[in-house]
């Protein structure tokens, strides 16, 4: 049995929870490798997430930005996690 695509929801998901996971604030590039993801989808799925207000970058005081949830962006994450369970 071949490999299952994920849906939108699911790379959203996958997307909001790798930031969650790195303690609040990450990367680009680690958020991408936490969400399994090449750098063109990554960067569709993660500037519609900024664009929307679901993250938001901080200022980290270091080179390259980190970025994190927004209260909006914590609350789409526990739906769609509700979702999840529901779901399997």
């Amino acid at each position: 049995m071949g490999i299952k695509a994920r849906s939108r929801w699911e790379i959203i998901l996958d997307t909001l929870r790798g930031i969650h996971e790195e303690g609040g604030a990450a990367k680009k590039t680690r958020i991408m490798q936490n969400a399994y993801l090449d750098w063109r989808n990554f960067k569709k799925y993660f500037d519609f997430l900024l664009e929307h207000g679901f993250i938001e970058e901080v200022d980290s005081g270091g080179v390259s930005s980190e970025y994190r949830l927004t209260d909006k962006g914590k609350e789409i994450m526990q739906k769609l996690l509700e979702i999840e369970r529901m779901l399997r």
